[in-house]
């Protein structure tokens, strides 16, 4: 299933986006997609038994984020060869784990803003892994996929300068306010047979800059959730960004083509959408 959230932003309901392409209204059958809808089976059952749903018209509908009240976004860096190489680091011998607060997540067309000061704005697709069980100390890759309730685009917006440069954790580049756009649907984990192999590209004002595959991923999806699941216990609506392949502006010559107001971001993941966002000044 394709599910996704559609309304003004905090106003959100819940929608199902059809195999012929028909937007249908959830919002009589599941009050909300969110981490207890996702750990609930008899709900989801719900859904795949309605039947046919109400179409709603999509023309002006915004798409929000597809996913409500997340707990945390837990976020993996360094986690592609091909990214490892562009940047000149050494691929890390554990996987590199840092946050986002969730209310950095914005909806896959929203407006991002440029910080104030931000000199080194740079753009990040990633695939989202979203929670369904909850998982703690969880032992093999099998069993980490059936913690695994879907996938999503999601774009790690990152100020370089914030994160490298000004002392401490990198916490202060990822954080800054609408620097984790999300969506546009959430697919379920039963169609994405193997999240090792989906092409991921982004685009800044229609140039190809990011043109990768997640098989070029160092630590797969499923050793990710394995491995954070020994420090930390995942929830249901939890989401883990799993890394960026090459392509992003830190790994250019100089000048650096950073982010500036007025441009213009796309991204896409096979099977799981397209985002599009226009930067403007915070």
């Amino acid at each position: 299933m394709k599910l996704l959230r559609v309304g003004t932003a905090g106003a959100e309901r819940p929608a199902l986006l059809d195999a012929e392409g028909t937007l249908r209204d959830l919002s009589g059958v599941v009050p909300d997609i969110d981490g207890p809808l996702l750990a609930d089976d008899a709900a989801l059952g719900r859904i795949r038994a309605a039947g046919e749903l109400p179409a709603l018209d999509a023309t002006g509908l915004r798409v929000g984020p597809p996913l409500a009240r997340i707990g945390k976004v837990v976020c993996i860096g360094l986690n592609y060869h091909d990214h490892a190489r562009e940047t000149g680091a050494q691929p890390p011998a554990e996987p590199v784990v840092f946050f986002k607060a969730a209310d950095t997540v914005v909806g896959p067309h929203d407006t991002v803003l440029v910080p104030r000061r931000s000199t080194k704005t740079d753009w990040e697709v990633e695939l989202a892994v979203v929670i369904g069980r909850t998982a703690r100390y969880v032992e093999s890759a099998e069993e980490a996929l059936a913690h695994v309730a879907g996938y999503a685009v999601a774009h790690d917006v990152s100020e370089r300068e914030f994160q490298i440069e000004r002392g401490g954790t990198w916490d202060k580049g990822k954080n800054c306010e609408t620097f984790n756009p999300l969506g546009p649907w959430l697919v379920t984990a039963d169609e994405v047979p193997d999240p090792q192999n989906l092409a991921l590209r982004l685009w800044v004002n229609g140039e190809l800059r990011q043109d990768g595959t997640t098989a070029e991923q160092i630590f797969p999806v499923a050793e990710v959730v394995r491995y954070v699941s020994q420090f930390m216990t995942l929830y249901p609506g939890d989401v883990i960004n799993t890394g960026t392949p090459a392509g992003v502006a830190m790994g250019h010559p100089e000048p650096k083509p950073y982010l500036r107001a007025g441009d213009v971001v796309e991204l896409e993941i096979e099977g799981l959408g397209r985002q599009r966002q226009e930067f403007k000044d915070a």
